[in-house]
């Protein structure tokens, strides 16, 4: 895996000029046009437009999950562009947790269960042997998403709300540099989502991880101390959010009841 040395004020993520073409025979789509932005670590940053903006392609190129046609994406001083199938994997595994609109919790097992699995398959290992789940991590986590109560239950057994914070216990476990949600109050109620906004940002603020957040929701977008509007494919302003203004956090007994 080739790295780029970084200076100390490096960004954890930069983009280049970043481009995203589809083509469907002689039909060519740009969704993504070259976008450049950075992200200091420790930032939230939301980054908003209407359906139809390349929001969520950005978010793909930006999580290793598709390539650029042009330009490139460094995460964490790692160009994607220099690695293979593989080492884009292992980078993504131990240095990226995603947060998808649509949860993705395996539905035969326990909100435990799908813990347990994201930490199994990041594959981290420690002098030759594979790392144990921190339990005393976990039990952080579950305290602080409020879902003690609910680790035995199936995602068909829990509200939409608590489906969506076991997500990102699940994506928290595995302790990201970065987190990147995808439109993560999409599918829920405005109690829930309030709710799901203020455990991404106490898990930025507590747990240092540099946090992404892909809405289409400008006001969602406000809890973010920086946003990024795109439309048609390109970064068209920047202002910044009103973070410092949000009390922290909705107590654990507001939570429990979402």
């Amino acid at each position: 895996m080739k790295v780029v040395q970084p200076e100390k004020s490096s960004p954890i993520i930069l983009t280049e000029n970043l481009t995203k073409v589809y083509a469907a025979g002689r039909i060519k789509v740009t969704a993504v046009s070259r976008v450049s932005l950075s992200v200091e670590p420790g930032e939230f940053v939301a980054i908003v437009g209407p359906s139809g903006s390349g929001k969520s392609t950005l978010f793909y190129l930006l999580g290793g999950l598709t390539k650029a046609t042009e330009g490139r994406v460094v995460i964490d001083g790692v160009d994607f562009a220099l690695l293979t199938d593989a080492e884009r994997t292992r980078l993504r595994k131990h240095r990226i947790g995603f947060v998808f609109q649509k949860f993705n919790l395996l539905p035969t097992l326990s909100a435990m269960g799908n813990i347990e699995i994201a930490h199994s398959v990041s594959g981290r290992f420690a002098n030759g042997k594979k790392t144990p789940l921190d339990r005393d991590y976990l039990d952080h986590l579950s305290d602080m998403l409020a879902i003690q109560g609910r680790l035995q239950h199936r995602p068909n057994e829990l509200s939409g709300g608590e489906q969506q914070r076991v997500a990102i216990a699940r994506a928290l476990i595995t302790r990201p540099a970065i987190v990147l949600a995808d439109e993560p109050t999409g599918n829920l109620d405005t109690k829930s989502s309030d709710a799901v906004l203020h455990m991404l940002l106490r898990s930025n603020r507590e747990l240092g991880q540099t946090t992404l957040m892909i809405t289409h929701n400008p006001e969602a977008a406000q809890i973010a101390s920086r946003i990024l509007y795109m439309r048609d494919g390109e970064l068209v302003r920047e202002e910044k959010g009103m973070r410092s203004g949000i009390g922290l956090p909705v107590s654990g007994a507001v939570l429990a009841a979402v």
